[in-house]
C-alpha cells in the first residue's frame, strides 16, 4: 500500500517540506540475505554422488557440506507442476498446472494458467526491495502464449522477475537454444563449433545479472531462480565430459543399484532395512488395463541379461553421455557459487537446490536418438539409435537414455518421472544452506516435505508475512508448510498430508502412509472407477516393495476418501490419462487466429509451433517472394523445426530444394532441376496429401511435394509428413534465417539467406485444389 505523504505543501516550494518516503522504491531490511533457488531437471534421487549416485557433482556436494540434506523431499513427478509449486507455495492443481504447460485443457486444475491470486515469491520479494532474476528453464507459460505477439502476463517478467534469460518451453537444444532475453527473442552468442553450450551461457548470465546490480547498489539483496537445463533431454554435452565416464556403467543398470543403495545408507539417507524395488514391479508388460488395454510400451525396463552386445554398448554410451551432462552442468553451476564467494556474498545467501522430478522415462525401454519420437507416438528401436551411437550428445542428436537408467538413477525406488504415485517419480534431491545463520550439519533430515513447502519456508526464514493482496489480486492461502524449524532441529515434525493428481494418476500421502492407483500415466486406459489402489507404509517400506492394501482395507478406504476430499479443494478433477500423441493433437487455443493463409516475414522472431501454421495431415503450400541479386544467392527461405523433425525450403548451388525431416530419422528431399536466374521470383513448395501412409514404420500423411519456379514446375517427389508436432517446445518458424532447423538439410553455415532479399513467405493450408498456379502466386505477391 502506498505510504501517506507527511510533508508540507505550500504555495511556494521554498516554504514547503518534502517527504520522499511515499515515492521511493521499496528497500529490503539491512542485512537481508540473498536467495538462490536452484532447480535441476529430471535428475533422479540416486544420480548425484551427494545422494549416493555414481555421477560426480562436486558443486552440489559443496552446497550439501555448507548446509543440510533432506532425504524425504518430494515433487509432483513432472516439470511444470513442480515448478509452479516451487514458486508459489500452492499445489500443482491449485495452480492449474496438473500437466506440462503445453498440454492445457479448459478446466481449473489443468488450464496451465497460474491464477494471479497465487502470487509468485518473485512478485512478493520485488515489493520487498529485492532484485529478482530468472535464469534458464521457465515452462510456466501455456504453449500458445509463447510467441512475440502473445500476452506476456505469464512470462517471467509478468510474474515478478525483473530480468530473464533462458527458454520458455519445457526443453531446449543445448547447442541451438531458443533463447529469450527479458521479453524478446535473441540468438545464442555463439555456435557449438565455437564452444557454445547453454549451461555455460546460463552461468555467464547469472553472474552478469548479479554483477550489474552490485555495481550500482552493492547491499541490495537478490532472489535468483536458477533453473538449469540439465538433465532434461536432449542430453547434450561436449564429448570429453561424457568420455570421463568410460567403463563406469559397463555392468548395466541392474548391477549398479546395490552399490547406490549401499552408499545412500552410509550417508544416512535411507534406513538400513531399505530394499531395492524390483524390475517391472507390476509384471509389465503383461499387466493390462480395465478393458484389456496393453501396458504402455514406454514404461517397461528391459532386463540387462536379455540385451544383445550391441544394445548393451548403446545403452552404456547413453548413460555416459547423461552423466557427463550432469557433471558438466554442475561444473558450470560451480562458477556461480565461486562468484558469490569471491564477492563475499556466499555466507549471506540462502541456497535451496532441488530436482523437479525423478529420472525421465521418455526414452522408453530402448532409449532414443530423438526424444520427440515419444511425442509422436513412435518407438525407437535400438538398431535405429545404434546408427548414431557416436553422435549421442552432439549437435546432430536429440537424445535420451532408456528406462533402465531412469530406474537406476532413481535407486532404490520404482518407476520414474510422470509416475505421481511412486517414489521414483516424486522423491528428489534437496539441499538447503545459509552459512551465516544455519550451522552446517551432516545429520540428514528425514521429514516428509514437498516442493509446495519451499516458498513458506523461505518466507519464514526471511521473516515475511505473505501479502493479503498482491498487484490488486486478493491472494489465495499458501498451501505449503514451512519446514524452517527442521533446519536447526532434526527432530522437528514434517508435514502430515500431501495430495497428488497428474496424467491420470492419483495418490495421497498421510502420516507416513501412501495410497496410490495402478494406472500408468498417459496410458489412455480411462475407466478410473476400476482402478486398483495400493497401500504402502513408507516409514518401514520406503521403496514401495510391499503393497499391504489387502491387510489394511479400512486404512486404505480412509486415504481414498482423503484423496477425494483434497481433490475437491485443490481442483484435482477431472482426471486426464490421454496418450502423449492425443495430448499433442487435442483441441486447445492455438495462439494465432485460425485462417487459410499465414504470412511470415524475414528476420522476425521465431514463431513457436503452437502459434504457427499447422501442416500435419493436410495439404499445404509454401511460397516465398524473392529478389535474387547474385548468382551466389543461397540460404534458408522458410524453416520450421530442427533436429527432432521439421521442414525447410532453401536455395543451394543456385537451385531450389525442399527437405522434410521426418522425426529425425528420414530426410525426404526434393530438388529443383534448373538454376534460379537473377531477378524477382516466387519459389514454391506445394504438398498435395493423398491419404495416410501405408508404411507402418512411418505413419503420417502421404502425398506429392512439387517445387515451382514462378509458374514452372521444376521438381517433384513423394513424401510422408510427421504425425504430430515437430518440437512444440522449440525451433520456431523462421524466414531468411536458421532456427537450428537448417541442420536438417545438407546445407552448411551460414544458414541465413544471402545474395538477395525475401519479401515474405505465404503458407496456405486451405486445401483447395490449385489449377492455375501462376494466377495463385500473382494474387499472393502481386507480381507481374
Amino acid at each position: 500500500m502506498t505510504k501517506q505523504f507527511r510533508g508540507k505543501i505550500a504555495l511556494d516550494i521554498r516554504d514547503s517540506e518534502p517527504d520522499w518516503e511515499p515515492f521511493l522504491a521499496p528497500k529490503a531490511p539491512a542485512g537481508a540475505p540473498n536467495v538462490l533457488l536452484i532447480a535441476w531437471d529430471d535428475v533422479g534421487y540416486g544420480t548425484m554422488d551427494c545422494f549416493g549416485g555414481p555421477v560426480k557433482t562436486p558443486t552440489m556436494t559443496r552446497i550439501a557440506n555448507l548446509g543440510v540434506r533432506y532425504s524425504n523431499f518430494h515433487t509432483t513427478a513432472l516439470c511444470s507442476p513442480t515448478r509452479a509449486s516451487l514458486l508459489t507455495g500452492r499445489n500443482a492443481t491449485s495452480n492449474g498446472m496438473a500437466t506440462i504447460a503445453e498440454f492445457s485443457s479448459g478446466f481449473p486444475g489443468i488450464s496451465t494458467r497460474i491464477p494471479f491470486e497465487n502470487g509468485f515469491i518473485s512478485e512478493v520479494l520485488a515489493e520487498r526491495g529485492y532484485n529478482t532474476y530468472c535464469i534458464g528453464k521457465w515452462h510456466l507459460t501455456p504453449g500458445e502464449e509463447t510467441s512475440m505477439a502473445a500476452y506476456k502476463g505469464r512470462w517471467p517478467l509478468g510474474r515478478g522477475f525483473e530480468r530473464f534469460y533462458g527458454f520458455l518451453g519445457g526443453e531446449s537444444s543445448c547447442w541451438y537454444p531458443d533463447l529469450i532475453h527479458d521479453n524478446h527473442s535473441v540468438d545464442p552468442p555463439a555456435r557449438p563449433e565455437d564452444g557454445y553450450h547453454i549451461a555455460n551461457d546460463l552461468s555467464d548470465k547469472a553472474i552478469r545479472f548479479i554483477r550489474d546490480a552490485r555495481s550500482v547498489e552493492p547491499d541490495k539483496p537478490f532472489f535468483m531462480y536458477l533453473a538449469l537445463d540439465a538433465a532434461h533431454a536432449p542430453h547434450h554435452v561436449p564429448k570429453e565430459w561424457a568420455d570421463q565416464y568410460k567403463g563406469v556403467f559397463d555392468q548395466g543398470y541392474e548391477a549398479i543399484r546395490p552399490d547406490i543403495l549401499r552408499r545412500q545408507k552410509e550417508l544416512g539417507l535411507l534406513p538400513e532395512d531399505t530394499e531395492l524395488s524390483p524390475i517391472n514391479p507390476h509384471g509389465e508388460p503383461a499387466t493390462t488395463g480395465p478393458d484389456g488395454q496393453p501396458w504402455p510400451g514406454l514404461d517397461v525396463v528391459r532386463p540387462w541379461d536379455t540385451l544383445s552386445a550391441d544394445e548393451k554398448r548403446l545403452f552404456v554410451r547413453m548413460a555416459e553421455v547423461f552423466a557427463g551432462y550432469v557433471t558438466y552442468s554442475d561444473h558450470q553451476l560451480g562458477r556461480v557459487i565461486d562468484f558469490l564467494e569471491s564477492t563475499g556474498e556466499l555466507d549471506n545467501t540462502i541456497i535451496v537446490a532441488v530436482s523437479d522430478n525423478g529420472g525421465s522415462g521418455e526414452g522408453g525401454p530402448d532409449g532414443t536418438f530423438n526424444e520427440w519420437r515419444f511425442f509422436n507416438g513412435l518407438p525407437t528401436p535400438a538398431e535405429l539409435s545404434l546408427q548414431h551411437i557416436d553422435e549421442l550428445g552432439s549437435p546432430a542428436s536429440y537424445n535420451h537414455y532408456n528406462t533402465g537408467w531412469a530406474w537406476a538413477f532413481d535407486t532404490p525406488f520404482p518407476y520414474w518421472k510422470r509416475w505421481a504415485g511412486y517414489e521414483g517419480g516424486v522423491a528428489d534431491t534437496c539441499l538447503v544452506a545459509w552459512p551465516a545463520k544455519i550451522k552446517a550439519d551432516s545429520t540428514v533430515r528425514h521429514q516428509y516435505i514437498h516442493a509446495v513447502d519451499i516458498v513458506p519456508t523461505l518466507y519464514d526464514l526471511l521473516d515475511i508475512e505473505p501479502p493479503a493482496v498482491l498487484k490488486g489480486y486478493p491472494q489465495s492461502p499458501i498451501e505449503g508448510e514451512s519446514f524452517a524449524a527442521s533446519l536447526t532441529d532434526p527432530s522437528a515434525p514434517g508435514k502430515q498430508t500431501q495430495f497428488y493428481a497428474m496424467l491420470g494418476q492419483r495418490s495421497i500421502y498421510h502420516d507416513g502412509w501412501l495410497a496410490c492407483t495402478v494406472h500408468p500415466p498417459l496410458s489412455g486406459w480411462g475407466k478410473f472407477e476400476h482402478d486398483r489402489w495400493e497401500l504402502y507404509d513408507l516409514a518401514t517400506d520406503r521403496a514401495q516393495c510391499h503393497d499391504i492394501a489387502d491387510t489394511q482395507p479400512e486404512r486404505l478406504e480412509k486415504l481414498k476418501s482423503l484423496w477425494y476430499y483434497y481433490a475437491g479443494i485443490y481442483n484435482g478433477l477431472p482426471l486426464d490419462d490421454r496418450t502423449a500423441l492425443e495430448e499433442s493433437l487435442a483441441e486447445r487455443p492455438h495462439g494465432t487466429p485460425p485462417r487459410n493463409q499465414y504470412i511470415y516475414y524475414p528476420d522476425c522472431a521465431p514463431v513457436p509451433e503452437q502459434s504457427g501454421v499447422m501442416i500435419g495431415g493436410r495439404s499445404y503450400t509454401i511460397a516465398a517472394g524473392v529478389d535474387i541479386q547474385s548468382s551466389q544467392a543461397q540460404g534458408v527461405l522458410f524453416a520450421h523445426g530442427g533436429i527432432a523433425g521439421g521442414h525447410s525450403l532453401y536455395i543451394k548451388d543456385r537451385r531450389l530444394h525442399y527437405v522434410f525431416n521426418w522425426v529425425g530419422t528420414h530426410l525426404q528431399t526434393v530438388h529443383g532441376d534448373r538454376d534460379i536466374p537473377e531477378g524477382g521470383h516466387v519459389l514454391t513448395a506445394e504438398f498435395t496429401a493423398t491419404g495416410r501412409s501405408t508404411d507402418p514404420a512411418m505413419p503420417g500423411a502421404s502425398g506429392t511435394l512439387t517445387l515451382y519456379l514462378d509458374d514452372e514446375k521444376i521438381g517433384a517427389g513423394d513424401i510422408i509428413t510427421q504425425p504430430g508436432y515437430f518440437c512444440a517446445v522449440g525451433d520456431g518458424i523462421c524466414v531468411g534465417r536458421d532456427s537450428a532447423s537448417s541442420v536438417t538439410t545438407d546445407y552448411q553455415p551460414p544458414f541465413a539467406f544471402t545474395g538477395g532479399t525475401i519479401d515474405k513467405v505465404v503458407v496456405d493450408v486451405s486445401g483447395e485444389p490449385y489449377v492455375d498456379h501462376e494466377a495463385r502466386v500473382r494474387g499472393w505477391f502481386a507480381i507481374d
